[in-house]
């Protein structure tokens, strides 16, 4: 997808940290914008903020109960028609031992990670293959990658993430359809989602990764991994005993660690 002017952009977790970021970016580069959200204060703060940047529109919707997502997406395509670009940005993370989750906390997290993308996918992908144009955006993690401590849930659904993601872009090649389909890992994002998070190597800055990914889906890009090292995981992984590989990331780069001082966002 070379340009966004004029495409419809549907964003969810979009009234806060990078996807109210990726909101700017692509009303700024002329695409209509729809927002998702839970938190209706973030609704209407964002929508102040953004709305002098072009054409936003925004639903509270909570991507957990898969019958918000199908109301929800049929009054979009009512409103708006086909949404050309779809950002899978919600997500949510428990930071504790995996003892220490409760039936809901492993549920919500299942339900917004990694069932949430597919089903709000499942509602908007029809549209794009019958006008054989989009794209489909999925915010994963370097934890979908990377095994790690009091993030074992977490893990667990963005692992889930980068393998349907993946094998959905190889079902629309197979299909000969041109839809693309971007899956983003990222190393831990400083937006407030993983306050506490102590870490040898930087954390991330918010911006930097939304134009990066915008750029990435303009640039129909398969994976974009932040830092770049991200990329030598699976290489590493495949050559390296697991104890030297356990030793490397977490004694001297100190990974396993990161979470041990974790608050998260306040509420």
């Amino acid at each position: 997808m070379k340009s966004l002017k004029d495409k419809t952009v549907l964003i969810t977790g979009g009234a806060s940290g990078i996807g109210k970021l990726m909101g700017q970016l692509v009303l700024q580069k002329g695409a209509k914008l729809i927002i998702w959200d839970i938190n209706p204060h973030n609704i209407e703060q964002t929508m102040a903020d953004l709305s002098g940047y072009g054409k936003v529109a925004a639903y509270q919707v909570d991507v957990s109960l898969p019958e918000q997502i199908r109301a929800t997406a049929a009054m979009v395509k009512q409103q708006h028609g086909i949404v050309d670009v779809l950002i899978n940005n919600a997500g949510i993370v428990v930071g504790k031992y995996f003892h220490e989750h409760t039936y809901q906390d492993i549920g919500k997290t299942m339900d917004i990670n990694a069932d949430a993308p597919m089903y709000v996918t499942l509602e908007f992908l029809p549209g794009m293959l019958a006008q054989n144009s989009g794209h489909i955006c999925n915010i994963a993690s370097s934890g979908g990658l990377i095994s790690n401590p009091k993030m074992s849930v977490y893990v667990a659904s963005k692992w889930s993430v980068i393998g349907w993601s993946d094998s959905l872009r190889i079902e629309m090649q197979q299909l000969k359809k041109n839809v693309g389909v971007t899956t983003v890992m990222p190393y831990y994002i400083n937006t407030g989602m993983f306050d506490g998070v102590r870490s040898v190597i930087p954390i991330l800055k918010p911006e930097k990764v939304a134009r990066k990914v915008i750029r990435a889906i303009e640039q129909n890009r398969i994976f974009l991994g932040m830092p770049w090292s991200i990329h030598f995981v699976r290489f590493s992984q495949g050559i390296m005993p697991v104890r030297l590989f356990d030793w490397f990331v977490g004694g001297v780069l100190g990974i396993y660690k990161t979470m041990e001082h974790f608050k998260g966002r306040k509420q």
